[in-house]
């Protein structure tokens, strides 16, 4: 199996994605118990644009129970999938709990405020992203304005008179 997996790792990184995922097929038929084989298999469905067909493995991965760093993976990926296919209210469940389990994330939170955005949390979906902004840039002119942000994130509907 190393020799398979290792072979597939490199299918990807070649940008094969149609035999990565046909690789990862075989592999989850034979090992359907794997929890990194079901993530792998989720994600080479990602690769190829094939949102709803990742989504019972990613499920299943998690079940299964995946390494801490994996299991970040999955989470974003399973959370970005429901999103992506209007399961906003699963995505939403997804991503909190991905939050709660890695709450320094900031890919996690991002893709989770697309979904707040969809769900019409717009408030909600600004404060994260501006947070975000300002936590993680390197702009000299953003952060010069650092605590002015950070001021107004959840301030957005507020009037100033």
């Amino acid at each position: 199996m190393a020799n398979e997996l290792e072979r597939a790792m490199d299918l990807r990184k070649a940008g094969d994605h149609k035999e990565y995922n046909e690789l990862y097929r075989k592999l989850v038929q034979e090992f359907p118990d794997n929890a990194s084989i079901n993530y792998q298999y989720a994600w080479s469905f990602d690769l190829l644009g094939e949102e709803s067909k990742a989504v019972p493995f990613y499920e299943n991965a998690i079940k299964l129970g995946l390494s801490s760093n994996e299991l970040e993976g999955a989470l974003l990926g399973l959370g970005s999938r429901y999103r992506t296919l209007g399961e906003y209210e699963n995505s939403k469940r997804v991503f909190q709990m991905a939050i709660e389990s890695f709450p320094n994330n900031r890919a996690i939170q991002t893709f989770y405020s697309m979904t707040l955005y969809n769900l019409n949390e717009h408030s909600e979906a600004m404060e994260l992203l501006l947070k975000c902004l300002i936590d993680t840039t390197t702009d000299e002119k953003i952060l010069s304005y650092k605590k002015a942000i950070d001021f107004y994130s959840n301030k957005l509907d507020e009037l100033w008179k």
